[in-house]
């Protein structure tokens, strides 16, 4: 087991309340109304820069919100080394907010040092566990703090797999000492790629590993090959996806919920509705256990 000793997990957790995402369109309506929203989160790499507008807003907007940092480009399941100009970045950035939460995404996107614009699977094997755990170990050592890792959408799967994905997150999440973002929507979009129970692999992963919850719309595409789901995080949550974040929101009870929309972004109304609708689905599910 990792050895955790000097690591912390943020300076205080974010409630199990709903919060979005902060983009650059709504900075101005953002920095005007300050809306009651449970929390905020920025996309790591958007704030490495050393200042312009965006690290300005965040510095406005932090004092007001606890803040999440979720990044896309650490690479963790990549045989590359470990990018440290980029994690020193990151860990400034850290130093810099003390975010409530710093996630990352399960994934590899680098070979050779030439990096793609996907995130990709990697192969559910104790193998790959092993890998990935270590190159978390050492991401969390040198934060000097535990970090949350994310279940990706797929769309292929590798033959040689020995593991459901759910046991997969869990092993790295056990072996590593790291948490889970659960991404309901990303279970269930892969769900229907992949024809597994979304209900089953919610309930497949230890409450105690999943500091955070990520929400979000997909798209059904056409394929020669059948129907497939994208997520594309570019309309509201769907009918299913609320279905699954029920019981998500039962079993992981203290886990706070992020509503994501990166393109075709609408009025910061519509977002702070969707939060309000995750906070209303966590209530009602808490009523009916009582």
């Amino acid at each position: 087991m990792p050895d955790s000793s000097k690591r912390s997990a943020s300076a205080r957790p974010i409630p199990p309340a709903s919060g979005i995402g902060l983009r650059a369109e709504h900075y101005d309506a953002m920095l005007a109304r300050r809306p009651p929203v449970g929390f905020l989160e920025v996309h790591s790499e958007n704030h490495f820069g050393a200042g312009g507008r965006p690290r300005a807003v965040l510095d406005a907007l932090a004092g007001d919100y606890p803040v999440s940092l979720h990044g896309v480009g650490l690479s963790l399941g990549s045989t590359d080394p470990l990018n440290m100009a980029h994690l020193e970045s990151l860990r400034a950035l850290v130093n810099r907010y003390s975010p409530r939460l710093v996630s990352e995404h399960l994934s590899w996107s680098s070979v050779d040092g030439r990096y793609f614009h996907d995130l990709l699977p990697l192969p559910y094997t104790e193998e790959a566990v092993r890998h990935v755990a270590e190159r978390i170990e050492r991401v969390q050592d040198y934060l000097g703090r535990r970090i949350l890792i994310e279940n990706l959408s797929s769309y292929v799967e590798y033959s040689h797999s020995t593991m459901p994905e759910w046991e997969f997150l869990a092993a790295v999440a056990a072996h590593s000492g790291c948490g889970i973002l659960l991404d309901v929507n990303n279970v269930y979009v892969s769900s229907c790629n992949h024809a597994f129970d979304a209900a089953y692999y919610v309930q497949g992963i230890p409450s105690q590993f999943v500091g955070e919850m990520h929400l979000a719309g997909h798209t059904a595409r056409n394929t020669p090959d059948g129907m497939i789901l994208i997520d594309t995080h570019d309309r509201p949550v769907s009918a299913p996806v609320w279905q699954l974040f029920e019981l998500s929101a039962r079993r992981f009870a203290d886990a706070p919920a992020l509503i994501e929309w990166d393109t075709a972004l609408p009025a910061l109304e519509v977002l702070l509705e969707e939060a309000a609708r995750a906070d209303r689905a966590r209530e009602d599910r808490h009523a009916l256990a009582a």
